[in-house]
């Protein structure tokens, strides 16, 4: 008896091509005894394709992850990363007055250093 076909079930997504995938970097939040740490997930982000905004209590990190690793003729088989644009704010509990901000790119991480003034 002949072996039965094996079909493996493909699911794919469509989105149209003024919508893509919203996606939002993980990002933890510290006290520090000088005001606050916030680190954002930016793997494959360059530097120069971020901005960062203080304001009120709020942190806001924006920019865009582009895949620069592509080559002619590629097609793909999977694709599990996302590659646009991103945003995520963060609320922190209380007031930023005249904040001191420190940017520093790490192993694929933004720390973001907020100095609070006394």
């Amino acid at each position: 008896m002949p072996e039965p076909s094996r079909q493996r079930a493909i699911a794919v997504r469509v989105y149209p091509t003024d919508v893509a995938p919203e996606w939002r970097p993980r990002a933890d939040a510290y006290k520090t005894r000088t005001g606050w740490l916030v680190k954002f997930d930016l793997a494959g982000v360059h530097p120069q394709d971020v901005a960062v905004r203080v304001s009120g209590c709020r942190i806001s990190v924006a920019g865009r992850r582009r895949d620069s690793y592509l080559e002619e003729g590629l097609s793909y088989y999977l694709m599990e990363i996302s590659y646009s644009r991103f945003e995520r704010t963060i609320e922190l509990p209380c007031d930023l007055v005249n904040p001191g901000v420190e940017l520093e790119f790490r192993d694929g991480m933004l720390l973001v250093r907020v100095h609070t003034e006394k």
